[in-house]
């Protein structure tokens, strides 16, 4: 038995009555039974006469008796007995071996006579043990100044198992070769040579006459003559078991002041208490089983008190390896019936302990088979039960069991048990409210992400969305694909500063934003500077105590952005960025370029102007924006990250998934300090067979020549069936631009996912849908075009505007 995991705590110590008989055969079966010792362990003689006698040893003989057994000797020694109950009690006993027919060796086994030692023989002896207390009810032992053996008193001889003859002329190490006597007989020849008491303290272990392991202080001090020479050493010891304990359980308390609670993760703080529970030796199989909704993060409701109780296991942990006591698998649900111990301290907030044989945990034990037969096989003989509480409420409950500890729980271990489960249950409780709080503001940022890409056959589309660790709260990144008009895609990232529900809220906001600016059609730079506005007015309609509550959760009020549109008919991207970092293209050959665009202001500063810059993007070139939580960690320059980024990106792997693998594993921080986005656009491109485009006169009689070179494109691509609503579009646009607009007039279509038509003239003015009167003779057209197309509207060009519509293309 591991002798720092017993207590004192618990046992009954109890003299055997004189009628304690017990007669034992050969085999060490039980052959005579007397009322003594029935009424001692509360066995019948109908109960025991026949059973093994060692089936009531509480715990292993001592080294001495054992080996006085072996030998056929009689024997004094302390016991350890189990009563009927499960209760243990410690009797001082003698064994007298008998002599059967067969050769065997029956034994008789009777209370222990109390006696008291000779006087020491020898005139030398006779005055070393005058200057001890050889009536002290302590252990008291007398050596030479050779450190060997001269006289000890009862109490002594019992502890060490054997008489003062079989010890006398012996040295400490010789008598019982076992730590720590070893290092006590070299401290008592220091004693001797220097004259000098010396005090030790030593850890429990179990002397070879004990039954149970004890704490002792020893005192050696030598014994002098009148001159002052030392003749021996005297050796007294001091049983300090229960201040061992007490010092161990304030120990234990505060190692789980320091070791619980080291993460706001509900599930490693109730593993931190059940390890700190058992590897301190206070209890040999822990349990923490919490209300499913505690593990969910939920707000738990009280405990009713007639109906089952469902907990989860959350963590267990055994001296034995894999918890092979426990009936129910880490993770599992366990069902507490109304009215069953683990219940009742759900139900009315106060742990209770309990022996084996208590009727209530007994019949809580035997309603399941498994837990009974667990009982019986690992003879778990005392369980604790305490409820982890904080702030007035329930939140589970901790079982403790001790089999391989020979003590039962008693008073003081439960106190001590409620007050680390006390301490444990407010971590488990901050971690529950941080679990709900981190999983509100995850399903409030996810909510507000794309949740898939949008189909675009201009671009091929990867990104990755990671936030950050479990220590971090949820960040304001985000990004998103806009599919525009003319096959067009826009690409945004963007990042909120701070942390939270309101960082993500903000998120919310501008993506709004920009998605609503975008359909617009509006140019980079124009579209920032209106976020721009939109953040300051943002941030003067909250007001003083909003702004403040922001900027203490993070420290500063602002967003970065970077906006990025491609045009795949003419393989050009136009991008500006407000105070984000600049991205990166990967050209078809592999090399990669940090593009150096403009920075710009973050939103929010206002007064500062953005910049547009133009590249151009061939067929197969990769596009790469991310947010600074990829590149920037504390302790890692900028620079560095975006070196890492670059050589991520050289020669990428054909799939674009593999390529976000590749970079989230060579640059991404571990762990990481802030949310992460990667967002990966591939140019496609579209083909020249693929768009059409025909310059139109100023002449009424040109709509007619576009309406048949739109009906003969259409046939050349397959899409005869969309002639009818083509050449009506047609029709109504070119008339109105050749109507209302100025040279040059351009129709373009295009073949993409869909069937875009285009009709661009050099004005300005922009077209608005309305409703024509009875006698009207006009404002039909464009609400023709919105009928027959899935969507249509306006862009401002360089040189005008352009008037498109979209139909879908039949599979």
């Amino acid at each position: 038995m591991d002798h720092a995991s017993e207590t004192t705590t618990g046992v009954g110590a109890a003299v055997a009555p004189e009628d304690f008989a017990v007669v034992i055969d050969a085999r060490g079966a039980v052959m005579a039974w007397s009322a003594g010792a029935g009424r001692l362990l509360g066995y019948a003689s109908e109960e025991i006469v026949g059973r093994p006698a060692a089936s009531l040893l509480a715990a292993k003989p001592p080294t001495a008796m054992r080996r006085r057994l072996a030998a056929g000797e009689p024997w004094t020694s302390d016991l350890g007995l189990r009563k009927r109950d499960g209760d243990r009690v410690e009797v001082q006993l003698r064994g007298t071996p008998l002599a059967d027919s067969d050769g065997g060796t029956p034994w008789v086994v009777t209370p222990a006579a109390m006696t008291y030692p000779d006087a020491p023989a020898g005139a030398a002896a006779a005055e070393l043990w005058d200057l001890t207390l050889a009536q002290l009810p302590l252990p008291v032992a007398v050596y030479d100044h050779e450190a060997r053996f001269v006289a000890c008193n009862q109490v002594m001889s019992r502890a060490m198992g054997l008489t003062q003859e079989e010890m006398r002329g012996l040295t400490l190490w010789e008598i019982y070769p076992a730590p720590p006597l070893g290092e006590i007989d070299r401290l008592q020849r220091q004693v001797v040579r220097t004259g000098e008491m010396i005090f030790r303290e030593e850890q429990p272990f179990r002397a070879s006459g004990e039954v149970r392991d004890h704490a002792w202080s020893v005192y050696l001090s030598p014994l002098k003559d009148r001159a002052g020479e030392v003749l021996g050493v005297s050796a007294v010891v001091i049983d300090i078991t229960e201040q061992y304990w007490a010092r161990r359980r304030l120990a234990v308390l505060n190692d789980a002041g320091t070791r619980i609670g080291s993460t706001l993760e509900v599930t490693r703080t109730a593993e931190e208490l059940a390890e700190v529970a058992v590897t301190g030796g206070f209890a040999d199989f822990v349990t923490v089983d919490l209300l499913e909704s505690v593990v969910q993060g939920h707000e738990p409701q009280p405990v009713p008190s007639d109906t089952p109780v469902q907990c989860r296991r959350t963590a267990q942990r055994s001296v034995l390896s894999g918890c092979p006591e426990s009936v129910v698998r880490a993770g599992d649900m366990d069902v507490y019936p109304p009215g069953s111990p683990p219940a009742q301290v759900l139900v009315t907030g106060h742990g209770a302990h309990y022996r084996v044989g208590d009727p209530r945990l007994a019949e809580w034990s035997t309603s399941a088979p498994a837990r009974a037969e667990s009982v019986r096989r690992f003879r778990i003989h005392s369980v604790m039960m305490v409820p982890l509480r904080a702030r007035g409420i329930t939140l589970g409950v901790m079982h403790l069991l001790r089999h391989r500890t020979a003590d039962a729980f008693g008073q003081d271990d439960l106190v001590l048990a409620e007050e680390m489960a006390a301490r444990a249950a407010v971590s488990i409780d901050n971690a529950r409210r941080y679990t709900r709080e981190r999983r509100t503001a995850l399903t409030l940022q996810r909510s507000l992400l794309p949740e898939r890409m949008p189909r675009a056959q201009a671009v091929d589309l990867a990104y990755r969305y990671l936030p950050a660790g479990a220590g971090e709260e949820i960040g304001g990144d985000w990004f998103d694909v806009i599919a525009l008009s003319g096959g067009r895609v826009a690409l945004v990232v963007g990042d909120v500063v701070g942390h939270g529900v309101h960082a993500s809220a903000t998120m919310g906001r501008l993506r709004t934003a920009v998605r609503t600016l975008a359909d617009a059609d509006f140019a980079p730079d124009e579209l920032l500077t209106r976020l721009d506005d939109l953040v300051i007015r943002l941030d003067r309609e909250e007001g003083p105590d909003a702004r403040r509550e922001a900027e203490e959760a993070s420290g500063e009020v602002g967003a970065t952005c970077l906006y990025a549109v491609y045009d795949p008919v003419a393989g050009l991207c136009d991008l500006a960025r407000a105070g984000h970092p600049p991205p990166l293209l990967v050209t078809p050959d592999g090399a990669v370029q940090v593009l150096d665009l403009p920075a710009g202001p973050p939103l929010g500063l206002g007064g500062l102007p953005f910049e547009s810059a133009r590249i151009a993007m061939a067929e197969g070139s990769i596009l790469a924006l991310y947010t600074d939580g990829l590149i920037e960690t504390p302790g890692r320059d900028i620079d560095v990250g975006l070196d890492l980024l670059t050589e991520a990106l050289r020669r990428p792997a054909t799939g674009l998934d593999e390529v976000c693998d590749e970079v989230m594993r060579k640059v991404r921080a571990d762990p990481p300090g802030d949310d992460t986005v990667l967002l990966l656009a591939r140019a496609s491109g579209l083909g020249a067979d693929q768009v059409s485009t025909w310059q139109l006169p100023v002449d009424p009689a040109a709509v007619a020549g576009a309406r048949r070179a739109a009906s003969e494109q259409l046939a050349v691509w397959g899409l005869s069936e969309l002639e009818f609503p083509t050449e009506l579009i047609v029709s109504e646009l070119v008339t109105n631009a050749i109507r209302y607009g100025n040279t040059p007039i351009e129709l373009r279509l295009i073949r993409a996912d869909v069937l875009i038509c285009e009709v661009s003239d050099g004005s300005s003015t922009a077209p608005h849908l309305r409703r024509a009167r009875v006698f009207d003779e006009g404002g039909r057209g464009l609400l023709l075009v919105a009928q027959v197309a899935e969507r249509w509207g306006s862009r401002h060009t360089a040189t005008g505007k352009t008037i498109w519509a979209e139909q879908s293309v039949p599979r």
